[in-house]
């Protein structure tokens, strides 16, 4: 039933993504929590949702830094 309870939790996250996408970072660090909380009760991560995770985080890095380099919107440079 774990499982079950996950990917519900999982669900609603990726519909708050799809409603909010300037949250990510928030809504990217609810989904590392929900795959720590698998990952510790033994239960396999779905493969998809790491390789989300982990674009999130590289999406994430560079709009930092983009930010450092003064270019917040990478459409402004068109």
């Amino acid at each position: 039933m774990a499982l079950e309870q996950f990917r519900v939790q999982i669900a609603m996250l990726m519909d708050e993504i799809a409603k909010a996408p300037e949250d990510r970072h928030e809504l990217q660090e609810s989904l590392r929590e929900k795959l720590a909380e698998m990952q510790a009760m033994g239960l396999p991560l779905p493969h998809d949702l790491v390789d989300l995770e982990e674009y999130l985080e590289e999406d994430l890095e560079g709009a930092a830094r983009r930010r450092r380099r003064g270019k917040a919107d990478p459409a402004a440079e068109e």
